[in-house]
């Protein structure tokens, strides 16, 4: 069986980056948690701020329409994936659904410990804001892609 940090440094570019005794320091800070398929990890609106890196499975993102009870899916995410990252930094209420699409495995990282991890180790602290913002650059790239490809 697969240790914990051993499957976060096999799924993540950052986490292989990262001498054991940082990612046994942030291993402290996260909860692992497991979901089974079309379990919900959060609602559009909901104030919980945590960030979700996914070790196995799949999950959904989708955003509430104009109509009601209706939803659009604008992402999947597998293994390997940060979602929520933003509320790591924010106080805002969620603005999609995260929804499990198959049975996922999970690391959370809620704005609390995040905030205990800077304090505690303010060097690693960076290294993961660095790698937040590094992925999400790259997400909104893509978004931007895609978006100039539809005109």
């Amino acid at each position: 069986m697969t240790s914990l940090p051993m499957l976060a440094q096999d799924k993540f570019t950052f986490f292989k980056n990262l001498p054991d005794g940082e990612i046994g320091n942030l291993m402290e800070f996260c909860t692992h948690h497991k979901a089974l398929a079309g379990e919900i990890l959060w609602h559009e609106g909901d104030n919980d701020n945590q960030a979700a890196f996914i070790l196995k499975g799949k999950l959904g993102i989708k955003k509430m329409t104009e109509f009601s009870n209706r939803h659009i899916i604008v992402g999947t995410y597998s293994a390997g994936s940060v979602v929520g990252e933003l509320c790591l930094l924010t106080d805002n209420e969620r603005a999609v659904t995260a929804e499990a699409i198959t049975d996922v495995e999970l690391l959370l990282l809620s704005n609390e410990r995040f905030e205990q991890l800077i304090k505690s180790h303010p060097e690693l602290g960076l290294k993961l804001l660095r790698g937040l913002f590094k992925m999400t650059s790259k997400r909104l790239t893509k978004s931007y892609e895609r978006i100039a490809s539809i005109f």
